[in-house]
């Protein structure tokens, strides 16, 4: 993007951010490139939220199309685009909001015949991957490490949400949730569920009936969605102004029906003999549930 452009896009769409971001921040979001994986619920809302904080660059990965079920809490889902591919609708999106942004699409979602491609030359990683897709996820964060790009989580549970952002220098995705390649797919869910959320406020008030691991789905409300978008967008926006960022084992837990709010400190990530107690709990469940299934 020219600077002229910037420049531009400051002084008119990108206005308001003024006074809350500094001039010199704004500039660096129009030069930044995040690769989002996934462009459904959380995915779809943080794409949105990035590129009307002026975000300038995007990679949008994914391979599913708009349903009537997706109405509630997919902010790229309306009757009008139900069919339409999420990734490229969420594209359309982006240049309706900022012409000048460079979009590229992944329509395939991501898998490890692109992982490569779909972080080339990206600042962060976005997770905005369905809870269930654990080794897609856990192989991104990892290349992720590797290429030296920040990664961040957000989960919408209930109506909260968590933040974890992994630092290449820092704590990595395998010891922070405490996995292993070779782990079952069950356990790694498991050891996923129990770093992501290691105070589940959301329980007290889940229908645990409507959660079905046999057909990976699960309730999810749109303001979940809506606050995992604003601690991505805070974090990535605090990383690009140069300002410190606490990184796994630290995150963030709020429950906004609950009025419950927690910055943690995970003490040796999964190797913490509370986290591997919970997370045998949390497996026995899962086991439990696929035989009543």
């Amino acid at each position: 993007m020219q600077a002229a452009t910037i420049k531009e896009l400051i002084g008119q769409e990108f206005s308001r951010n003024i006074g809350l971001i500094s001039e010199a921040t704004q500039e660096k979001l129009a030069l930044t490139r995040v690769a989002v994986a996934g462009a459904g619920g959380v995915g779809g809302i943080h794409i949105l939220t990035l590129a009307r904080m002026g975000i300038g660059m995007f990679h949008i990965a994914d391979l599913d199309t708009f349903e009537k079920a997706n109405i509630s809490r997919q902010f790229g889902a309306f009757q009008s685009t139900i069919g339409r591919h999420k990734a490229e609708t969420l594209a359309a999106m982006v240049h309706d909001i900022n012409p000048h942004a460079d979009v590229m699409v992944f329509p395939r979602g991501v898998n490890p015949d692109n992982y490569q491609e779909f972080l080339e030359g990206c600042d962060f990683l976005v997770d905005g991957i369905e809870f269930f897709e654990i080794e897609v996820r856990r192989e991104l964060f990892n290349l992720a490490r590797a290429k030296g790009i920040p990664a961040l989580t957000a989960a919408p549970l209930g109506f909260g949400a968590t933040l974890q952002v992994f630092s290449p220098q820092g704590m990595s995705f395998d010891d922070y949730f405490g996995m292993t390649a070779e782990m079952p797919y069950l356990e790694k869910l498991a050891a996923f569920a129990s770093g992501l959320a290691p105070r589940a406020y959301h329980l007290k008030y889940l229908d645990v009936k409507k959660v079905s691991l046999k057909h990976r789905r699960g309730p999810a409300v749109a303001p979940a969605c809506t606050l995992a978008a604003s601690l991505i967008a805070t974090s990535i926006a605090r990383i690009v102004a140069g300002e410190p960022v606490k990184t796994v084992p630290h995150y963030m837990q709020l429950d906004m029906y609950r009025s419950k709010f927690r910055r943690g400190y995970l003490l040796w990530g999964g190797k913490n003999p509370l986290q591997k107690l919970k997370r045998r709990i949390i497996l026995k469940k899962f086991q439990q549930a696929l035989q009543d299934a």
